[in-house]
Formats: C-alpha cells, sequence, structure tokens
C-alpha cells in the first residue's frame, strides 16, 4: 500500500452536508477537490493548504481532471518551509511533467535561500550559490566573478560596499554570464539586478524587534531574478544574459554607514543617507548602472523593496515600476499569463526629484516614518537614476508578493515564489 495520500479532481458538487462553500470532501485514504467555476485555481490552492493542515505529509495527484496549472497551485498550497518535496505529480495528457519539474527545480531552491537563516545565507555564500545553481543547469554556458569587500571600492561601486561594510562578513557583486551562443563577443540580451540584502537590521535607523524577525528575506530579490533565470534556462532559453546580484548585510557598528553621509555613485551622482533602513536602493544603484554597461536592451531589477508597496498592492500582488510605460503593461500582461498577479504603480521622471537634499543631489528617502507618501513611487524614482537610455527597456518588480510572515489560506509561512515565473516570462518574450 501507498504511504502517499491521494488527491483527486472532480467537477461535481461537494456533498451537501459539508455547505454550500465546500472545496474538498475525504474518502478514507484519498482527498477530493470539488472543482468550481469562479477561481479555480486559487481554490485549488487552498484546497492543498486545507490537506496540508490536516496533518497530511505526503501526497500523491491522480486522475485525469489534473492539468499543469492546477497541479502547480496545489503544490503552491501544499509546500512549506519544512517539506520542500510533498507533492508526488500526476502523469496525464493534460500535463507537461517537463514544465512542472522545472517550476519545482527553481522554486525549491529559492525557498531554500529565501527561507535559509542568514547565518548559512549571508552575502558570499548566497553569491556562490546562485552561481553554482545556474552554472549546475547549463556548465559550458556559465561564467561568473564575485567582487569581495574593499575591491568594490576599486570598481566604484560604493552602494553596495558602504551598506555592507558595517558587517564582518563583507559585501559582494556577483556578475553572471550566461552565454549559449557560444560566442564570446555576443551581444547582450537582458540584465537582471537583485537587491540581496541577506540580513537587515535597518542599520542605526533600526527596526523593532518584530519588523527585524523576518529580514532573513530581504534577499528574495536576488533569489528572484536567480530563479527566474534558471526557469528560463530550463524552458529553452538561448540569449546571453548577465545576472547582477548587490548582496550586504545591513548591520549596525563602528563602521556601518551612518545617517548623514553622502555617498558618490560611479555616475557621479550625490546621495545623503537620511535613512540607513533605505539601504535595498543604494545597492541596486550599483547593480542597475553594472547592468548599463552591458549594453542589454532589456534590465530587470527585482526586490523585496519598501513597505510602501505592501501597503499599496497587499501581498497578492507584486508592484510593477518603470518609465518605459509599453514595457510595464506588457510584463503585467505576461505575469498574468504566467498565473501571477502584478499591478503598476506610478512612476514620472519628476519622481526622482521626491527626496531633495539641501548637501546632495538626492536623499535615499525622506526623513519620515516608511518614506512619506508614496514612498514606493519615490523609491523607484531614486532607481531610475542609474537606468540607461532613459529608462527605456528597464522595469522594476518591488516583491509585495514574495514572502509571507505567517501562513494563510494560501501559503505556508516563507517565501512564496510569486515573480519567479515573471521573469523567466519576460526574458523569454522580450530579450
Amino acid at each position: 500500500m501507498s504511504d502517499k495520500f491521494v488527491v483527486k479532481l472532480t467537477e461535481d458538487a461537494a456533498p451537501s452536508y459539508l455547505g454550500a462553500n465546500a472545496v474538498v470532501s475525504f474518502e478514507k485514504d484519498t482527498a477530493v477537490i470539488h472543482l468550481q467555476e469562479n477561481e479555480t485555481l486559487k481554490n485549488v490552492q487552498k484546497a492543498a493548504r486545507s490537506i496540508a493542515q490536516q496533518g497530511v505529509a505526503q501526497v500523491e495527484l491522480c486522475g485525469a481532471l489534473w492539468c499543469t496549472e492546477s497541479q502547480w497551485a496545489f503544490y503552491q498550497g501544499f509546500v512549506s518551509a519544512k517539506s520542500l518535496d510533498p507533492v508526488t505529480f500526476c502523469e496525464n495528457a493534460q500535463s507537461d511533467l517537463n514544465e512542472l519539474a522545472a517550476l519545482k527545480r527553481a522554486a525549491t531552491w529559492m525557498r531554500q535561500m529565501i527561507n535559509g537563516t542568514a547565518e548559512d545565507i549571508y552575502p558570499e555564500s548566497l553569491a556562490g550559490k546562485a552561481a553554482e545553481f545556474i552554472q549546475s543547469l547549463a556548465p559550458e554556458h556559465v561564467s561568473y566573478q564575485i567582487i569581495k569587500g574593499d575591491a568594490l571600492l576599486e570598481q566604484q561601486w560604493i552602494g553596495i560596499h558602504s551598506v555592507g561594510r558595517g558587517s564582518d562578513r563583507p559585501p559582494v557583486l556577483l556578475e553572471l554570464d550566461y552565454n549559449p551562443t557560444g560566442d564570446d563577443e555576443a551581444p547582450v540580451s537582458a540584465a537582471l539586478v537583485g537587491k540581496g540584502i541577506t540580513f537587515d537590521s535597518g542599520g542605526y535607523s533600526i527596526k523593532p524587534s518584530e519588523g527585524m524577525l523576518t529580514m532573513k528575506c530581504d534577499m528574495g530579490g536576488a533569489a528572484t531574478v536567480t530563479a527566474g533565470l534558471a526557469l528560463a534556462i530550463q524552458r529553452g532559453f538561448d540569449r546571453r544574459v548577465k545576472l547582477f546580484l548587490c548582496c550586504a548585510e545591513n548591520l549596525i557598528s563602528g563602521n556601518a554607514y551612518k545617517l548623514g553621509d553622502i555617498l558618490t555613485y560611479k555616475n557621479g551622482t550625490t546621495v545623503e543617507i537620511v535613512n540607513t533602513d533605505a539601504e535595498g536602493r543604494l545597492v541596486l544603484a550599483d547593480g542597475l548602472m553594472a547592468a548599463g554597461e552591458t549594453g542589454a536592451e532589456l534590465i530587470i531589477d527585482a526586490a523585496t523593496l519598501t513597505g510602501a508597496a505592501l501597503v499599496a498592492v497587499g501581498q497578492e500582488y507584486n508592484a510593477l515600476f518603470g518609465l518605459d510605460k509599453d514595457l510595464v503593461r506588457d510584463v503585467q500582461t505576461l505575469a498574468s499569463e504566467e498565473f501571477e498577479a502584478a499591478w503598476p504603480l506610478p512612476l514620472e521622471k519628476w519622481h526622482q526629484n521626491s527626496c531633495p537634499s539641501p548637501y546632495a543631489d538626492t536623499a535615499n528617502s525622506r526623513a519620515q516614518k516608511g518614506g512619506g507618501f508614496g514612498g514606493a513611487s519615490n523609491a523607484a524614482g531614486f532607481l531610475s537614476r542609474f537606468v540607461p537610455n532613459e529608462g527605456k527597456g528597464w522595469v522594476h518588480i518591488d516583491l509585495a508578493a514574495s514572502f509571507q510572515n505567517s501562513a494563510d489560506s494560501l501559503w505556508s509561512a516563507g517565501a512564496t515564489t510569486v515573480g519567479m515565473r515573471t521573469v523567466a516570462r519576460t526574458l523569454q518574450d522580450k530579450a
């Protein structure tokens, strides 16, 4: 007898005694999910959470009604930080097992990184693990370098160095080159930039304990773009991409950066530090300039950047920003086709001036709680100072949906992987 709990789908209504809104019924060692006309995938995911909460450890999906997306929705609801391989997928005519395997491989790595402790996932280890993961998928086509500690200053990556210098573990910039063309002179089709703050205390603008508890997740942007590239590679993506991960720990020490410091970036922009907890944009600025130097026509950055994005769109959507409005609309459509929710928020050129400083070209935030009104747009406006071509070909993803502080009806606590498929699909369609 199998030690796995069987889960089937049916188009029949649930037994009336379970109530009008029932989605799941049980028959001995089998659960039956009753499909409804509205929000089918969401209901499947909710049903998976319900079954997981009954203490079921391993399930096997069976039956002809399962398809690729319903199986993935179930997996996303059932998986947890403690159990990353709890679902056996169903082989049938409607399901692409290769796609499910690719999704699972990328998502598992992503969850391991985001849910891992800051003792295990620190700047240099994150960069190394990301490089090893991508290299494992295409060994002949991947090369990389890790720029570490004071070597960042030699190459003028002032933001990453400043944010990370307060930690005993040095900040790093990973530059990875995925080049399947076989031509060392091939143009770079796309560049990916990820925020890799492996722990964020807030620095001298220190977070309260409840706000700091989950800040191992602040490298979610780096994990998202890496996993997105991994998924695209497994789907057969064959154009040249450069990946930049901006990795640091934002800690307090005698050497940490301070309020009132002024940073002078590689492009000459001067930035006054008015909030050391607005550090993500400081490291991304370096990554975006490095991405611009590649000549890539498409630049995607992803970051758990602002609480303001969470306030604006909640935890079911990621927020999209860009001066290239057509690209932002296209990315929203691609996200929807990948069954990930994303929503555009305002960004105009004038947002670059929303954080004025009497001492520098700009401040890194406003000296107000949460960065003041329009905080997510102001952060995106700051980033737009560091992208080429007046922002054409650039999209910024503020990852409001990438992490759950606690379990809810759709997700277990921890990383969700929402955003991974958006990045992969944008590479496939736009690079």
